[in-house]
């Protein structure tokens, strides 16, 4: 009976190792509800049968999102555009997911740039698929924060991710604020029109 319980105490220590995720030395977990999400490295999964990070719902129905996050001072990126690429693979995402990456100031808490894939959402089940991110590094920006994120049930996989710096020609990837959008004074303050 004894031999019965060890075996199967240590048939579940080996499920739970190899069904559960290490966040990957440099990341860490964040969102609106990163504990309704398993995040970190799953191995083998990468495109190339190395590993890959992933971020897994703990149920069809979340509400939230969950995100795999890194932080860089700008250094030899401030002043410039860049680019960060990857590929992203989907499964029974119910949300969405992307990559992300925001841009941030000394003393404001609006984001110098920012954009999470939001106008080009990756939904359902997909095979790897190459993204980017394409944006302005202000000369003022005091941190690049990055990473994936799943918004509700499913699992995404995100792999070989790559920086940088690239010419005006390349378009910035951003939804908004567009430069274009600005106006040179306020407009219809009262909601008349």
């Amino acid at each position: 009976m004894k031999t019965k319980v060890a075996k199967t105490a240590v048939l579940l220590v080996v499920l739970v190792a190899l069904y559960s995720f290490n966040v990957p030395k440099g990341w860490y977990k964040a969102g609106s509800a990163p504990e309704m999400y398993e995040i970190g490295i799953e191995k083998g999964a990468g495109i190339d049968g190395s590993n890959a990070a992933t971020i897994r719902s703990e149920g069809l129905h979340v509400m939230g999102f969950g995100a795999l996050v890194q932080n860089i001072k700008p250094g030899s990126y401030a002043g410039k555009r860049i680019r960060m690429c990857g590929y992203i693979k989907t499964e029974e995402v119910m949300g969405w997911g992307g990559f992300w990456m925001r841009i941030d100031g000394q003393k404001t808490c609006i984001p110098l740039a920012f954009d999470n894939m939001s106008n080009r959402k990756i939904k359902g089940s997909t095979n790897w698929v190459k993204c980017e991110i394409v944006v302005n590094v202000p000369k003022n920006a005091t941190n690049i924060a990055y990473g994936a994120l799943l918004s509700g049930g499913g699992q995404l996989w995100f792999d070989n991710l790559t920086f940088e710096i690239v010419d005006n020609l390349v378009a910035t990837t951003i939804p908004y604020p567009k430069e274009k959008d600005a106006q040179n004074e306020p407009t219809n303050l009262a909601f008349e029109y």
